[in-house]
């Protein structure tokens, strides 16, 4: 693989001719030289391959060293020397060629022929033809079969669902963003479905309910992703067949197929991410027409796209990285060209500020808008939310509701903890199993609205009903002694001793006694944060801590989840330890006295950055508390490159319609070598250059390409994969995804690179074609016949599982650890 490159280090290299000067911006980074062929230097390899042989030029450093009669030495068997002309596109440099040594036997007077029009016009019809024709691939493979199976998959009965909320305008609560699954019910809804599917669990049959057209929306953004690959791999190379290359890698992948065929958010984030991408090295590409037309149309694309990425999911954060390192170093350059007036830079500094935070910014801000304002009726997310939140949704108990405003004993309350996605206290008849703590009723938080939420409150010294009319209203006030009567099971809210079921050195909280009889454990004296001692306690405004007597603890919730014997609700403790946090601070939510006046509750409802910052709030803590679901494998982000595991996305046994996430393992090992391979020959030029060794031109400008067009894409992949190695939580296959479109890109740069170089080596100009075309033919049938024998984990498996020897897909199971 390093030929070139070991030869060139071990050899004497003779001085390269002065290439022509570079600019200071983004746009000359990845300027390409091509290779030329030993003696043929009228014929780039990359040209031949597309069936063209372009006339080079004699540039104006050439003849000037001509007329002067000097010669550089030969280096090795390649040419006597060589010289960059640059060739200009409509935004910037373009690809630029290496002239042979034939060209010193032409006469001197003889004038330089420019490449003719003609050969200019059918040089970029080949490359709209190759693009048609990989985009045409790509909606081939991702439409084929769209229909099957015709029913839920993994994640479409969240998806779809929440498109179905979306029609409905029921408010949801869902750990992403809002955009994807907007666009998801934008897309159901233009295609007539009419969000009657219940999507309650994977293989429930779509029957007559139309959702072909979410299915081929994601399908559409998905197929996408193959042309913006091969269009950022061509702008970053300047090589068709590098471009070409890329868009097979992904064209043939199974596991980006799978993804793509589903009502799911990843294509929806893909496409963000590559169309930034994509837009990001287009701008780039428009440095040296700063501020034209196409110079802000790239740049407002790529802020556009930034907003869309992390309008769908979180991770679109770390495009957003990418595109801001990218941005520091162009201001950086711009800074440090002392040719630029100040006044300009500040003009370079404003339009990123605009079209990079600005710009995203406000589109994100909006996303969440339309968000609010579509799901303005109650539904299933409400209980996640503040009580004031709730307030504002059609349906709601508390909307357009008027209740009593201060608290009194007798009245029926549901008390809910204000940290963000904690819920309500709760209980049942259900009790902790033998070994945790006293066996008596359980004591949790629970996020849905529920009967056994509700709480009698009365004071720790009487049974006396206070809602017999005999008796006078009495108010509850800060730091009374009080007790709470679970409503539907009347016992009471209870602490003592015994340890916590999940946390260390917190005290278990139960429910105790018989008809609200108990004992001295069930004693909580309720105070107000920053309150005085005597003063009234009001409903929904009050921050209230409820302080155990005996032990001096303070009711809470942990926040963790329960197993099954909780019902996997979340754990409520007494915690010794006093300090104020949102974990034991609470509010009375409802309030029924019918002995006391009612006041509405329009005067507590938020305004948009109040909603704004709590749905982050509530994203944020629902992410970090997700689970696996049944029958479902997570996994472990070092097993992701090498393919170790799949995800089951229908069916488990022979007779159900399988298909399986998994990666083309020929396309991912591939990509996996190439990235160990990058890092090793990018080291070893790296090293090269910076002990000032003289490259040639031809070996200067694959080196150029290598490290700065493969750099933008290994930084991309190293962004979308390290992260998740910090994550606390629960990951799955379908993560590394992001990560693998850059790989897959910087594989299709790195072997067009290590090809030429290779050939740049041979003598023989024949050899040099044979060995490249070769090469690259090997890789692209390759990938190909690798889809052909692993398209059934796509399109679905009907018969023995993969561990029967009867079964078409046995011979195909390589690792122990896929499970088709």
């Amino acid at each position: 693989m390093l030929c070139a490159t070991s030869r060139l280090l071990a050899a004497r290299t003779a001085t390269a001719l002065p290439s022509q000067p570079r600019g200071r911006g983004p746009g000359a980074r990845c300027r390409r030289r091509e290779l030329h062929f030993p003696g043929h230097p009228e014929v780039p390899l990359s040209e031949f391959l597309a069936g063209r042989l372009a006339r080079s030029s004699v540039s104006a450093s050439r003849r000037a060293i001509l007329r002067r009669g000097r010669m550089p030495p030969a280096v090795g068997g390649g040419p006597a020397g060589s010289e960059l002309r640059p060739r200009r596109g409509r935004c910037g440099p373009q690809v630029t060629r290496a002239v042979g040594p034939d060209v010193a036997a032409e006469p001197a007077a003889r004038s330089p022929k420019r490449p003719a029009r003609g050969s200019r016009r059918f040089e970029a019809a080949g490359r709209w033809a190759l693009l048609a024709l990989v985009t045409l691939l790509s909606f081939a493979t991702r439409f084929h079969r769209l229909d099957e199976p015709p029913h839920i998959c993994w994640d479409e009965t969240h998806f779809g669902k929440m498109g179905s909320y979306y029609i409905n305008r029921t408010f949801f609560f869902d750990v992403h963003p809002p955009l994807g699954k907007m666009l998801i019910g934008l897309a159901g809804y233009l295609s007539g479905y009419d969000g009657t599917f219940l999507f309650q669990k994977p293989g429930d049959k779509y029957e007559h309910h139309n959702y072909m057209g979410m299915r081929g929306f994601c399908a559409f953004l998905g197929s996408l992703l193959v042309p913006f690959a091969y269009l950022t791999v061509l702008e970053l190379s300047r090589s068709l067949p590098a471009a070409l290359l890329s868009a097979a890698l992904l064209t043939f992948d199974t596991g980006c197929l799978t993804l793509s065929q589903y009502i799911l958010l990843d294509p929806i984030l893909m496409f963000f991410i590559m169309a930034a991408m994509l837009s990001m090295v287009k701008y780039n590409s428009c440095a040296n027409r700063p501020f034209s037309a196409p110079w802000w149309f790239w740049l407002s694309l790529t802020g556009i796209n930034l907003a869309g990425a992390l309008g769908v999911k979180f991770v679109g954060l770390f495009i957003i990285l990418q595109v801001g390192w990218n941005t520091i170093s162009d201001l950086w350059h711009l800074f440090g060209d002392l040719s630029l007036s100040v006044v300009t830079v500040g003009k370079h500094l404003t339009a990123r500020v605009l079209c990079l935070i600005v710009l995203p910014l406000t589109l994100y801000t909006a996303t969440y808008a339309v968000h609010f304002m579509v799901l303005n009726k109650s539904g299933p997310g409400d209980g996640f939310f503040s009580s004031a939140f709730q307030a504002r949704l059609s349906g709601n108990n508390l909307h357009n509701a008027s209740i009593p405003e201060h608290l009194a004993y007798g009245s029926v309350i549901t008390v809910k903890n204000l940290r963000m996605a904690i819920g309500y206290l709760h209980s049942h008849r259900h009790l902790y199993p033998e070994g945790i703590g006293a066996r008596q009723q359980q004591v949790t938080t629970y996020l849905h609205k529920d009967y056994n939420n509700l709480w009698i409150i009365k004071k720790h010294n009487t049974n006396a009903d206070p809602l017999d009319p005999s008796f006078p209203v009495e108010f509850v006030r800060h730091g009374d002694i009080i007790r709470l009567e679970h409503k539907e099971t009347s016992r009471n809210l209870h602490s003592h001793y015994h340890e916590a079921p999940l946390t260390r050195k917190h005290y278990q909280v139960t429910g105790y006694g018989i008809n609200g009889t108990g004992d001295s454990n069930d004693f909580w004296r309720i105070e107000v944060v920053n309150r005085k001692f005597g003063n009234r306690i009001k409903v929904l405004r009050s921050r209230i801590r409820l302080i155990h007597l005996v032990t001096g603890c303070v009711l809470g919730s942990s926040g963790k989840v329960l197993p099954k014997w909780g019902w996997e609700q979340l754990e409520v403790t007494c915690t010794p330890y006093l300090k104020e946090t949102l974990n034991s601070i609470w509010n009375v939510e409802d309030h029924i006295n019918p002995k006391l006046p009612n006041i509405s509750l329009d005067v507590l409802q938020p305004t948009f950055p109040e909603i704004l910052l709590e749905s982050h709030m509530v994203m944020i803590r629902g992410n970090s508390g997700l689970k696996p679901k049944d029958n479902e494998f997570t996994s472990k982000p070092w097993h992701w490159p090498i393919n170790y595991q799949g995800l089951r996305f229908s069916g488990i046994n022979d007779t159900d319609f399988r298909v399986y996430l998994l990666g083309n393992p020929v396309v991912w090992w591939l990509n996996l070598l190439s990235i160990a391979l990058y890092v090793l020959l990018g080291s070893i030029i790296a090293v090269a250059v910076q002990r000032g060794a003289h490259l040639p031109a031809e070996v200067e400008g694959l080196s150029q390409v290598l490290l700065q067009g493969g750099g933008q894409l290994l930084l991309g992949w190293m962004l979308h994969y390290f992260p998740f190695f910090l994550m606390g939580r629960i990951l799955y296959f379908h993560h590394y995804f992001p990560a693998m479109l850059f790989s897959s890109m910087l594989t299709g740069i790195l072997w067009d690179t290590v090809l030429q170089l290779c050939a740049w080596s041979l003598a023989s100009p024949f050899l040099a074609r044979g060995m490249y075309a070769a090469g690259l033919l090997s890789l692209l049938l390759g990938t190909a016949y690798s889809f052909y024998l692993f398209h059934p984990l796509a399109y679905g498996m009907v018969g023995p599982l993969a561990q029967d020897p009867r079964s078409p897909m046995a011979g195909l199971r390589w690792l122990e650890s896929w499970d088709f």
